[in-house]
């Protein structure tokens, strides 16, 4: 087995993953409640609760398969990014554990966990187009034969996540944001308002931060005129504006690569709007569209699993001496 582990952010997990890619056992400790009062993650107590809550989790783990260390064939953890704290919490585990058990340790790429997560479902079929878009990333990359990653576009200020959230604080709807917009906006009309959304010299590259000042201007103006925000519409223009800007740069990336296999991926991936209408970009452009269930695209520890299991098939591992980066790139030589 592959023992995955996550603790890049606000959630502690750990899986099991058959290394035939089968996955076993998948669990997740949520801080949603941790965080709430907050409105927002703090990094020191999303470490503290990832110590608490790690070794009670792999137990769990192995009681579920009725079995123990034994088994574990390597330990795959996420190496970078994400908060520092958080990531040192797991990493350091999985180096303690990988020295007594003399387990082969497999850094692994928080983004490049979410595009693995698709081949947890789907048959992996190269070259493709992976659009990553979370809490803290926005990216398309291209994703070759080899399984290596080119960049084609990023988010030169905020991630398409990280708009929805704040938006979602402003206007005070409850912590955390992305699943409360996507409940209201249901209720809403999203040609309400047309919000603008800013286009760069590369045109793959995305700009969230003109959307997110627009969304607040017009909130704040008819406040001022003291009428009542009308909500739903508001929340659904937004999100249809956050969503149209990936649909846009995902066609360009289509049309400038002659690609036709596409991966949608990352929390934001759960929402069922963006979904909806990168099937409709999919039918289409006759592109084969493949985006995980909503459970697998949120952060989990098989999708660390089945991205370690490719480092361990390529023969890619971690050195004890390497640290957490929170800033790991994607993109790396070999």
């Amino acid at each position: 087995m592959i023992l995955g582990i996550e603790t890049s952010c606000d959630e502690t997990a750990v899986a099991l993953l058959e290394e035939n890619g089968q996955a076993l056992v998948s669990l997740i400790s949520s801080q949603v409640d941790l965080h709430t009062p907050y409105g927002g993650v703090v990094p020191e107590l999303a470490s503290r609760r990832h110590l608490e809550m790690l070794v009670p989790l792999i137990e769990e783990a192995f009681g579920r398969v009725d079995s123990g260390w034994i088994e574990v064939k390597a330990i795959a953890v996420t190496q970078g990014p994400g908060l520092v704290g958080a990531l040192l919490v797991g990493l350091e585990f999985a180096k303690a554990v990988a020295i007594a058990y003399r387990l082969p340790l497999l850094g692994v790429n928080h983004l490049a966990g979410h595009v693995y997560a698709t081949f947890l479902e789907f048959p992996q079929k190269l070259p493709a187009i992976a659009l990553i878009v979370s809490g803290g990333h926005t990216e398309l990359v291209l994703l070759d034969e080899l399984e290596r990653f080119h960049p084609l576009g990023t988010t030169r200020d905020d991630a398409a996540g990280e708009t929805l959230d704040k938006i979602a604080r402003f206007l005070g709807l409850p912590y955390p944001g992305g699943p409360e917009i996507q409940r209201l906006a249901a209720q809403g009309n999203p040609a309400f308002h047309r919000f603008p959304v800013g286009e760069l010299d590369n045109p793959l590259d995305f700009s969230f931060s003109g959307l997110k000042t627009s969304v607040l201007t017009f909130a704040e103006a008819w406040r001022k005129e003291g009428r009542s925000l009308p909500l739903a519409n508001l929340v659904a223009s937004f999100q249809e504006a956050i969503v149209q800007a990936l649909i846009r740069k995902t066609e360009r990336a289509i049309d400038q690569t002659g690609i036709r296999q596409l991966i949608v991926c990352g929390g934001v991936a759960a929402n069922h709007r963006l979904r909806q209408r990168m099937q409709e970009l999919a039918d289409r452009r006759n592109v084969t569209l493949q985006v995980p269930s909503p459970g697998l695209c949120t952060d989990n520890a098989l999708m660390i699993a089945r991205a370690g299991l490719a480092n361990l098939q390529k023969g890619r591992f971690l050195s004890l001496r390497e640290d957490a980066d929170p800033n790991l790139s994607l993109f790396r030589l070999d």
